[in-house]
């Protein structure tokens, strides 16, 4: 009885046309997919601006005479932002609502990314990396949140991972438009011109950001029922119009059941869903960012021109012989997630983490094995792990551990647990960002890999001892059922006669 149900069941409600004849899905409105877009082009901003540091070091290096410190704390800035972002600002989605946050991050954003371009000293570059990269944080949780809440369980992974996807498009785009930059511009203003070219498309995603719809789940637990109502009637306008009529009118008394806040990610009910999403997302963020970031830089020491000097056409010589190996790697990165896309509602969220771990160990375990005493490298080696990496990466850890942080926890903590794992996982993320330029020049590359390869070795043993699948669970019930460790088919959806 349409009375009875929730909001998922609202939004999961699968039409049957008037000759018996049932739709195979249920059909996206015009709304759930701005807001996809919309969520997806913070994903883009993080890969591009977090990656792009990497082509613009070098050159940032040169123009402000950066000791190997700096230039940990120039890289390790951004995600340290993140880490205080996702946690201090992506928590108050669910006091202030998702909507509020979602547009104050990206104004957010785009203000530091102004002030970014026009940094007159390392000082000034490191605070404005870090404003960005607190509005980034603060998108983690809002992001995943704006869709999860917004869209169908059948297609809740495939399209949570599909924004993800973003992040690796972001990346290729950063190092491919830092390369033109570069190319057409090779001097020392250059990395200036590659953080600019986001600023526009900063603007456009701010405008639309004020159109769309608050989320109803978060108004229903709120105690919001007429607005909720309203908002799934919005979220939902189609043509033929379905469903007519919402009501929330049985579920007042359970709305704002739950007060919000972090002690609860702690207590026994929530405390295998805080270290699945936390922990192995840690691990994985250890070598993800290092490696990701740092690519340009370890190409182009293995393959490069040795130089004496070391001046600005040697390190631009080399920053584009890097940038074209990296872009290769980022290819893997988007085709990994492409894969993940079409497995994640088959084989489940923990196999393909697991599986994703273990492929990121054997890729990194290639490259160091790779690496010779006396300085040789046998590249096959080399290319076959970094490729190798790059591609199980986002088929498994980078894109399921997101994916899984967002869908653990239940409605009036989901913000605090989604952006808690993600502060989290950027403490490796910024540990490994500052100390790898350091660690490079004191134990080697080598060693660094040998590290990395444990870390996501343990990445995969903390994700089957913890496992919880979300699978084909709808939203409305998580928390309140018990644990499931294996994937089950999409709930079973509502049917409605459709005349027309």
């Amino acid at each position: 009885m349409a009375g009875q149900k929730g909001v998922q069941d609202y939004i999961d409600e699968r039409p049957m046309w008037s000759d018996g004849t049932y739709i195979k899905s249920t059909p996206m409105t015009g709304m759930q997919w701005r807001i996809w877009g919309l969520a997806s082009a913070g994903k883009f901003f993080e890969g591009m601006v977090v990656f792009m540091t990497g082509v613009a070091l070098p050159l940032i290096s040169i123009e402000f005479s950066l000791s190997p410190t700096n230039k940990g704390m120039l890289t390790a800035a951004s995600l340290a932002g993140i880490l205080v972002g996702a946690s201090a600002l992506g928590g108050l989605a669910d006091h202030f609502g998702r909507k509020r946050m979602f547009i104050a991050e990206m104004i957010l954003f785009t203000g530091f990314l102004i002030a970014l371009t026009f940094s007159p000293n390392f000082i000034t570059l490191v605070i404005c990396l870090f404003g960005a990269g607190v509005a980034l944080g603060c998108d983690y949780p809002t992001a995943h949140m704006v869709i999860s809440e917004s869209i169908p369980t059948s297609m809740r992974g495939r399209l949570v991972l599909s924004a993800f996807a973003f992040q690796a498009v972001g990346a290729l785009t950063g190092t491919i438009v830092g390369f033109f930059i570069l190319f057409e511009n090779p001097d020392l203003t250059a990395w200036r011109w590659m953080y600019a070219s986001a600023i526009i498309p900063a603007i456009l995603v701010i405008v639309g950001r004020l159109y769309i719809v608050e989320s109803p789940h978060w108004l229903l637990h709120k105690g919001r029922t007429k607005e909720a109502e309203e908002a799934t009637l919005r979220l939902l306008r189609r043509s033929p119009q379905y469903p007519t009529h919402v009501s929330f009118s049985h579920l007042i008394d359970k709305a704002h059941a739950s007060a919000s806040s972090y002690a609860a990610l702690f207590n026994k009910k929530n405390r295998r869903a805080t270290i699945l999403a936390s922990v192995p997302w840690f691990l994985q963020d250890l070598g993800t960012y290092g490696i990701g970031i740092f690519t340009p830089t370890i190409l182009a020491a293995m393959i490069g021109k040795e130089s004496d000097g070391h001046g600005l056409t040697d390190t631009i010589h080399n920053d584009i012989l890097g940038i074209k190996g990296s872009a290769l790697m980022d290819v893997l990165f988007v085709f990994g997630i492409l894969v993940a896309i079409g497995l994640v509602d088959r084989l489940g969220r923990i196999k393909l983490q697991t599986i994703g771990f273990i492929g990121c160990a054997v890729g990194l375990l290639l490259a160091a094995l790779s690496i010779r005493p006396g300085g040789d490298h046998i590249m096959v080696l080399l290319f076959g792990g970094f490729m190798l990496f790059y591609f199980m990466t986002n088929l498994g850890p980078n894109s399921m551990t997101y994916l899984i942080a967002g869908e653990v926890f239940p409605t009036h903590v989901r913000g605090r647990g989604a952006g808690f794992a993600a502060s989290f996982a950027k403490v490796g993320a910024v540990i490994t960002a500052f100390l790898f330029p350091i660690l490079l020049k004191e134990i080697g590359t080598s060693a660094l890999l040998f590290g990395l390869v444990g870390a996501f070795a343990l990445g995969a043993i903390v994700t089957v001892a913890f496992r919880i699948e979300t699978t084909g669970v709808s939203l409305d019930s998580i928390g309140k059922m018990p644990v499931d460790t294996e994937p089950r088919p999409a709930q079973r959806q509502d049917e409605l006669s459709l005349t027309g």
